[in-house]
């Protein structure tokens, strides 16, 4: 079942150790987005995406996504799981998002991994658009899919960005 596209949604900022974060929630204080930054252009285009036209106010995050986040970067890993998030998409792409919250931290799955958990394992390919599509960055960690030899592979934040987040983690992917 789609998402409903909310009637507007709040764009509140926040710190994080590798750039500033953009964070979009609606009325009901889910979290609809999370970019970084200097990708407010990406993060707009999959609002726009995933939602049509809808208007975006400055306004404040709910106060446990932000205190779950700066938890998350002062080191208690589990405190993203208490955030509140829904988003539009496609059944797989939303399938493929479900799946990504259920990689633990500190640890790492490859596409086709991911693809086979979520019972397309010939859907690689797939599994790697859906990722790529993510809008709820660090939240919906996409960061934790690394290539089929473990090598760190695309992230919409950058590749040092992911790399931060994996050691941030614990995790010890192929460089």
């Amino acid at each position: 079942m789609p998402t409903l596209a909310p009637a507007r949604l709040t764009l509140d900022r926040a710190p994080s150790p590798i750039g500033d974060l953009l964070l979009a929630s609606d009325a009901d204080g889910r979290l609809r987005a999370v970019d970084y930054h200097d990708h407010e252009a990406r993060m707009l285009r999959l609002l726009k995406l995933h939602y049509g036209p809808v208007a975006l106010e400055p306004g404040a995050a709910p106060a446990a996504t932000r205190s779950a986040l700066a938890a998350y970067f002062d080191g208690e890993l589990a405190a993203l799981a208490t955030v509140p998030w829904t988003t539009g998409g496609t059944a797989f792409q939303r399938a493929v998002w479900r799946a990504l919250s259920d990689v633990a931290p500190g640890t790492t799955l490859t596409y086709a991994a991911l693809a086979a958990r979520i019972d397309r394992p010939a859907a690689v390919r797939a599994v790697g658009a859906a990722n790529g599509a993510n809008p709820l960055s660090i939240v919906v960690p996409c960061h934790r899919l690394v290539g089929a030899d473990g090598a760190l592979t695309g992230y919409g934040g950058g590749i040092a960005r992911k790399a931060w987040l994996l050691a941030h983690e614990g995790a010890r992917p192929r460089a």
